[in-house]
């Protein structure tokens, strides 16, 4: 059986306060797009995990979809399985493929061995594994808050517009695009902001993380400031990045792009 797990952006992100266990108290619009990973799984005699397609650093016994998988077998008496990652998604791009790979998974264990779970129950065995984990199970776009787990629907629909992305050769680690974070309450929220018109957004919805990684990465900088030359309504950075995104009208040329950095077109 196959899964095509989707990759997420951000549309605006702020962060709020930081709280008390030391985590930060943000909020942000997940919107998913149509970059996929393919996962497969197939009855084996003992459990493995297999990747091809980006290389992911580590031990698979640490990656989520493995954990996923001990999740739900700590309840259920699931046969072995070889589950096969196509990773494409990049990784340490702010698109949360990692997220989206166990959550995928979960469904297609769901599906696989009629184990009959609701949405809800499914988004609690892969809350522990992320805070966006459990937005990729319903997969609809919707305005999150506390650390990024906490969601509530939003009605948005970007199909008529063509969304790119681009991913440079860097890696953002999180820690670090936290460390030059001053949490502010915002005089208007996301979720209110969301509602304006396309073309108002780029002077109203911000990244509070482009700051600190565009000091250290002006390259990203650069590549949003590219896509608004060429024409993009809006364009921001995903997550803590590395990636950045852009909506068109219609789809643009970017292959010259292609010598520093990997384009996506038709998210």
């Amino acid at each position: 059986m196959l899964a095509f797990a989707n990759a997420k952006i951000n549309l605006g992100l702020q962060v709020i306060r930081k709280r008390t266990d030391g985590y930060h108290d943000l909020e942000t619009v997940f919107y998913p797009v149509r970059i996929n990973d393919v996962i497969e799984l197939n009855d084996a005699a003992v459990t493995s995990f297999v990747v091809s397609g980006i290389e992911i650093p580590g031990d698979a016994i640490d990656n989520l979809c493995m954990k996923a998988f001990e999740a739900l077998k700590k309840d259920f008496d699931l046969p072995s399985q070889q589950i096969t990652l196509l990773k494409n998604i990049p990784i340490g791009a702010g698109l949360g493929g990692g997220s989206s790979d166990a959550a995928f998974l979960v469904k297609l264990l769901n599906e696989k061995f009629r184990l009959m779970l609701s949405e809800q129950q499914m988004e609690n065995y892969v809350r522990p594994l992320g805070a966006d984990c459990p937005f990729f199970i319903s997969n609809k776009p919707v305005y999150a808050e506390g650390i990024g787990d906490v969601f509530s629907p939003v009605e948005l629909d970007l199909s008529p517009y063509e969304i790119v992305v681009l991913k440079p050769d860097i890696h953002v680690s999180t820690a670090d695009a936290y460390s030059g974070i001053v949490p502010s309450l915002p005089s208007k929220s996301v979720k209110e902001l969301i509602h304006l018109p396309l073309k108002d957004w780029h002077a109203t919805i911000f990244n509070d993380f482009e700051k600190t990684v565009f000091e250290r990465h002006p390259q990203i900088k650069m590549l949003k400031e590219d896509l608004y030359q060429r024409g993009a309504i809006f364009a921001l950075m995903s997550g803590s990045g590395s990636s950045v995104f852009g909506i068109f009208e219609k789809r643009p040329d970017l292959e010259d792009l292609k010598a520093n950095c990997q384009v996506f077109y038709g998210c």
